[in-house]
Order: structure tokens, then C-alpha cells, then sequence
């Protein structure tokens, strides 16, 4: 997406596309789908559509796959009704692709927890002491302290 235009047109198919799945299609096989971008080429013909799918029965793939194939069986409706809102003499063609995004985050989340325990288990076997002294800041000298002139006297 190159130019303010067609920004503004992706990110108009990404709210046609919402407000379509959540009020006109009525396929069983749809999830609690959530458009998470659209990607339009610089020319507007064809849009990539990220979508997300919350599954609450824990199969993700199977809701996943669902989900993609009732997208490509209304994927004709919803690009007449995308032709129809934006007014355009060539309505884009419309891809929907699966957003890793979900899957990558839980992938970092699984990372910094197995950091985190890591980290635990090395402050575990050092110990909770600090090496050198327990306050490594210098101090200003105090008009009583007289250590370096006992050393010049010997």
C-alpha cells in the first residue's frame, strides 16, 4: 500500500468484510472471526484479507479449516457487496489468508516463560548475595577519617 488512497480503500474492505461476516453471512462454519488487515495491491486489484479465529472448543485447526472454507464459499457475495459500498468501476478480487500473528505471539509468550524460569532457577543456586561489597558506591571523605595518614607515617 503505497498511498494514502489505497490505504483509505483497504482499510474501508476491512470494515465491509466485519460488518458482512457479522451480520449477513449465517454460515455454521464461521468462528468468532476477526479481520485483522487487509492488504490491497497499488493498482486495487486484488486485497489480501488477515483473518483471526477464536475457537472455544480448543481445536484450532479443525475451526480453522472450517472457517476458510465457508470464507471461500462467501467470498463471491462478499466482494459484490465490497463492489457495491466502494463504488469502484473494478472491485478487487479478495484473498483470505489465516494471520500468524496469534500463533507467533503465543510462540513469544512460551519463550520469555521458559527466560523467566530459567533466570528464577540461576538466582536460585547463586544465592541471594551480591559479589564485592554491599554498597560498591564511594562515599565522600568525612573530616574524622584518617586512613591514608597512618599509612604516611610508617
Amino acid at each position: 500500500m503505497s498511498s494514502p488512497r489505497v490505504r483509505k480503500i483497504a482499510d474501508r474492505i476491512q470494515v465491509i468484510v466485519a460488518e458482512m461476516l457479522e451480520r449477513r453471512i449465517k454460515d455454521p462454519r464461521l468462528g468468532f472471526v476477526t479481520i485483522t488487515d487487509v492488504r490491497l495491491t497499488g493498482d486495487s486489484q486484488q486485497a489480501t484479507i488477515f483473518y483471526t479465529v477464536l475457537d472455544s472448543t480448543g481445536d484450532d485447526e479443525a475451526a480453522l479449516a472450517a472457517t476458510a472454507a465457508a470464507l471461500e464459499s462467501a467470498k463471491g457475495l462478499l466482494r459484490s457487496e465490497v463492489a457495491k459500498q466502494l463504488g469502484m468501476r473494478h472491485a478487487p478480487s479478495l484473498t483470505f489468508v489465516a494471520d500468524a500473528l496469534p500463533e507467533t505471539a503465543r510462540h513469544l509468550d512460551e519463550v520469555l516463560a521458559r527466560a523467566k524460569e530459567q533466570d528464577e532457577a540461576v538466582a536460585a543456586r547463586r544465592g541471594s548475595a551480591y559479589a564485592g561489597e554491599p554498597d560498591p558506591y564511594k562515599k565522600p571523605r568525612e573530616a574524622g577519617d584518617d586512613e591514608d595518614t597512618d599509612l604516611d607515617d610508617e
